[in-house]
């Protein structure tokens, strides 16, 4: 039997009472919490924090003469991270839905604001808006949660209230819609990473939802032929070229375009098995690998904690997302499966990508690895994914 309460707090049916009586706090949180996917994310992060320090407790240029600041800042980060997790189960995503767009809106606004002389172009990147005190905010990680949230919105909505059993092809056109203009702004940054990145969301969300296959379909192949005319029309900058260029050829310019990976390959095949140990990786403290606290952090696991370190990263990695799958099979409602499926493959391809391009097998994109690099609103965004899944593990429907 189900409850009618759609509110954080669960109820369950009291036969001797014959009401709906509220759970303890205990059993609708801490006994419904996915402790496995929450203890994996915190082990990340901790993992994270020991790697960026050592990344960057020799880098004086960077870290002001401070070897703890990017540590400190790191924790700050992983810990404004978990407040913003907590305050997103406690508003739940059916809370959550009906903001949206609300939600939407300002990440659209914030979005293009970086196109505005607010914004400031790092690595070659214009995707940022420095806030002042070294912090400085990336609104592309925060339009990837409203686009999966929009998206849910629009296609969920008929098929939750018993309407249809799939979302009709209009509902899809509008939910391609709303992705599409932040998806337009973030390519005029350019930001390619984080493009990749929101179509793959796109495309899981679309399969998750039911829609025709179709779309599926015809949005890969709109998206190869989309590729080839921005080759063709030149229309990537002169750094992304050179990207796609050493990925193609390794050996191309390996003190230039083809450094960062080359050295990123270096490091993580010097760490054997069990790794040089912690904070005596040559590659690391000699600073050889570029940007390592933040896109190559998985090089500082592979040379210093060697195959076992790097494993166990993405055995973790592995384990959230196997969480993330149950949470989405088991959720009663098609708007908390389709979220959980964005956000599904929003992590897995980002994983794949940022760990790839370290290993040489995928283009060098920019983009962070959950949970482990550097990097104040990636932390933000992923924490606040997973109140998303624990939401909704929380509120699933219980039977008496």
């Amino acid at each position: 039997m189900t409850s009618p309460n759609n509110s954080f707090s669960i109820r369950r049916y009291t036969p001797e009472l014959g009401t709906w009586a509220k759970l303890t706090a205990r059993d609708s949180l801490f006994r419904r919490l996915d402790w496995i996917m929450l203890g994996s994310a915190v082990l990340l992060s901790v993992l994270g924090s020991l790697l960026v320090w050592s990344a960057t407790r020799n880098r004086t240029e960077l870290n002001q003469g401070d070897q703890y600041y990017f540590l400190f800042r790191h924790a700050l980060n992983t810990g404004i991270g978990l407040a913003l997790m907590i305050g997103t189960m406690w508003l739940g995503h059916r809370t959550l839905r009906g903001a949206v767009p609300v939600l939407y809106g300002v990440s659209v606004v914030l979005t293009a604001a970086v196109l505005t002389p607010l914004g400031s172009t790092i690595n070659g990147s214009h995707a940022w808006i420095q806030i002042g005190g070294g912090f400085s905010l990336q609104p592309s990680e925060f339009a990837k949660i409203t686009i999966i949230l929009g998206m849910a919105m629009l296609l969920a909505a008929r098929v939750d209230a018993g309407d249809r059993l799939h979302p009709d092809h209009r509902t899809v056109v509008q939910a391609l819609g709303l992705a599409a203009l932040p998806i337009g702004i973030i390519m005029l940054m350019p930001d390619l990473g984080s493009v990749m990145v929101i179509v793959v969301i796109v495309l899981g969300v679309l399969l998750a939802s039911g829609a025709s296959n179709r779309w599926v379909i015809g949005l890969i192949a709109t998206g190869a032929a989309g590729a080839i005319a921005v080759w063709q029309l030149h229309l990537l900058d002169d750094y992304q070229l050179n990207r796609f260029a050493a990925f193609a050829n390794p050996e191309l310019d390996p003190a230039g375009v083809g450094y960062n990976t080359n050295q990123a390959r270096i490091a993580v095949g010097s760490g054997g098995l069990s790794g040089t140990g912690l904070f005596n990786g040559h590659q690391t403290t000699g600073q050889f690998v570029p940007e390592q606290q933040t896109d190559f952090i998985f090089t500082v696991a592979g040379e210093e904690l060697g195959f076992l370190g790097a494993g166990l990263i993405i055995l973790l990695l592995g384990v959230i997302l196997w969480r993330a799958c149950r949470i989405a099979r088991d959720t009663t409602e098609l708007y908390g499966t389709v979220v959980a499926a964005g956000i599904i493959a929003w992590f897995a391809f980002q994983s794949f990508e940022n760990i790839g391009m370290t290993l040489g097998i995928m283009p060098v994109a920019g983009l962070p690895l959950p949970f482990v690099s550097y990097g104040g609103t990636s932390m933000f965004a992923v924490w606040i994914a997973i109140g998303l899944l624990q939401s909704i593990r929380v509120q699933r429907r219980v039977s008496a």
